[in-house]
Parts: C-alpha cells; sequence; structure tokens
C-alpha cells in the first residue's frame, strides 16, 4: 500500500532489548496528513535503527510512504501495525502530477466522474433581498 502526504510530526524514537533474541532495536513514529478537501492523516513507524537514518524523514517534507499493515492481539485487545518499507522523497513532484486517490469507501461513489451532474443548473435569484436556492 502507499500514501502521499506531509509529515506533520516525527515522534520521540523508542528503543530496547528483545526478550527472545536479547538483541537491541529501534522504532520511531511519525504522522503524515494527505493534502485532499478532507485531509486524512495516519501514524506509520519505521523499524530499526539503519532504515530510521537511511530514510531520513524530516518534519515538514511531502513523501510517498510505501507500508505494509498488520494486526496483532495484546492482552485481549487488537492493535494496527503500520510500518512503511520505502520512502520516496520526491513526492512534491508525484503530487503535483497526480492528484492523491481516497481509498475506496462504501459511502463513496464508485467514480467522482459519474456521480457528477454534466452541467451545474445556473441559479437565479427571484428576489434581490435573498440569495438562497431554498
Amino acid at each position: 500500500m502507499e500514501l502521499i502526504g506531509k509529515v506533520i510530526a516525527v515522534l520521540e524514537a523508542r528503543s530496547g532489548v528483545s526478550k527472545s533474541t536479547g538483541n537491541p532495536w529501534k522504532m520511531q513514529d511519525y504522522v503524515i496528513e494527505t493534502n485532499e478537501q478532507y485531509p486524512r492523516r495516519m501514524v506509520f513507524n519505521v523499524f530499526g535503527e539503519d532504515k530510521i537514518n537511511m530514510f531520513n524523514i524530516q518534519m515538514g517534507e511531502v513523501i510517498k510512504v510505501y507500508f505494509d499493515v498488520n494486526a496483532r492481539e495484546y492482552q485481549g485487545r487488537w492493535f494496527n501495525d503500520i510500518r512503511a518499507y520505502r520512502i520516496d522523497h520526491n513526492a512534491e513532484e508525484l503530487a503535483a502530477a497526480a492528484p492523491v486517490a481516497a481509498p475506496a469507501s462504501p459511502m463513496a461513489p464508485a467514480s467522482t466522474a459519474a456521480a457528477a451532474p454534466a452541467a451545474a443548473p445556473a441559479f437565479e435569484a427571484q428576489d434581490s433581498t435573498e440569495d438562497l436556492p431554498f
């Protein structure tokens, strides 16, 4: 999956030691916001100090995030894990060339072109003091 957006938050890095292997680990969370009529926000994480340094995600930059979604259970509750595996930093050119596609929603029409009327009817006010169409 992929999403283009502007980085609006870089959260504190977390680290620890694996209970099973004893190896150290590091993870950092980021928040991006899409540039749509109704902007969407998503928190994703980057796992591994090498990837955190390689991706070098900065506050305010527009990026394209390639990510996997997985769910896990902890003490009877389920949590989503959105983990980035690739980042494109030249997303500003991609976003300018093509608008960001919103994820399909069961409430949204299948095609915005088919749902839009061919031509909007012209409104003519009958009373000069009132400009509402209803």
